[in-house]
């Protein structure tokens, strides 16, 4: 049985070896925020896939971050240390749902969310991020727009725009969860401190956030910001790069249990394996990956 270090190390080793680099959501465990070539949310992590030059990626997130990395470099070898590491919004939707919604408003354009198959966005137009959302309703030529999944993240983002809007009824159960009067009891707690919060939350707890920001947002917020205390509305694992990258305030959840549990599967045994015995590879098939990749780099053009 390996100690923690010696796994790090052999980590480093295999990296090394087979011309690997590492890549990690930000809703990641610590240890594997640590181990980190390349940290961020999924627009700066959809950048770096698209320009690394090494010969193979470790992806740790979730499946459809996978993925997208594999569609914006198709001849590297993609892995997901999980295989079971899903994303319960991202199976909100269908192909056979989208293509009847799609039917019901022939005039939409239809724009996925990142946090879709890759079977979905291979029927969609253009994709987008939290990050970016706002920036491509606005690009996109279109007068009617059918966003998917994120019927939080939507209808935030339709207020930006006189464009008419059709929601997916889909939603992140970790930001659906948060109400009201979790605001409230927090803002008692902590009377001094600014509010941020994920535009994957539902409108009413974003009414009352002093900012709505991506994850790359809030660390862009924190680092500007002169309030030395934050209350930050994500998954908790973004509180450590917080607490990391901008040390001298203090950060707290809007609720303690706010934890994606398919982001917190990958340990560094698994990623140490991923590497060991090349596993788990992404494979798309070759006519859903052409139809996905293009709307992966319309989102790369508009934004």
């Amino acid at each position: 049985m390996m100690t923690k270090e010696e796994m790090i190390r052999e980590i480093q080793k295999l990296k090394k070896e087979k011309d690997a680099v590492i890549l990690v959501h930000n809703y990641q465990l610590p240890e594997i925020q640590d181990i980190a070539d390349i940290l961020g949310d999924s627009l700066d992590l959809s950048r770096k896939a698209a320009t690394i030059e090494n010969n193979m990626i470790v992806f740790c997130g979730v499946q459809f971050m996978a993925e997208s990395a594999k569609l914006l470099s198709p001849d590297k070898t993609v892995l997901i240390p999980r295989a079971d590491a899903g994303c319960a919004m991202a199976d909100m939707v269908d192909k056979e749902g989208l293509l009847k919604f799609k039917a019901d408003h022939p005039n939409a354009k239809v724009v996925a969310y990142v946090n879709t198959t890759a079977e979905t966005k291979s029927i969609t137009d253009v994709c987008c991020t939290s990050a970016n959302a706002v920036k491509i309703i606005q690009n996109i030529q279109a007068e009617e727009i059918i966003f998917v999944p994120d019927k939080n993240l939507g209808s935030y983002v339709a207020k930006f725009t006189d464009k008419k809007v059709h929601l997916w009824p889909g939603f992140c159960y970790v930001h659906d969860q948060y109400t009201i009067e979790d605001v409230k009891n927090v803002r008692e707690k902590y009377p001094e401190a600014n509010f941020i919060v994920h535009p994957e939350s539902p409108a009413e707890v974003v009414e009352l956030a002093d900012s709505v920001e991506s994850t790359s947002g809030m660390i862009r917020f924190a680092k500007e910001t002169d309030a030395k205390e934050l209350i930050i509305g994500t998954e908790i694992g973004m509180l450590y790069r917080l607490q990391k990258e901008v040390p001298d305030k203090k950060f707290y959840p809007l609720k303690e249990d706010a934890i994606c549990k398919s982001m917190k599967l990958t340990r560094l045994e698994d990623v140490y394996l991923s590497l060991k015995e090349e596993r788990y590879p992404v494979v798309i098939d070759i006519n859903i990956a052409n139809r996905a990749k293009h709307a992966l780099e319309k989102m790369l053009e508009l934004s």
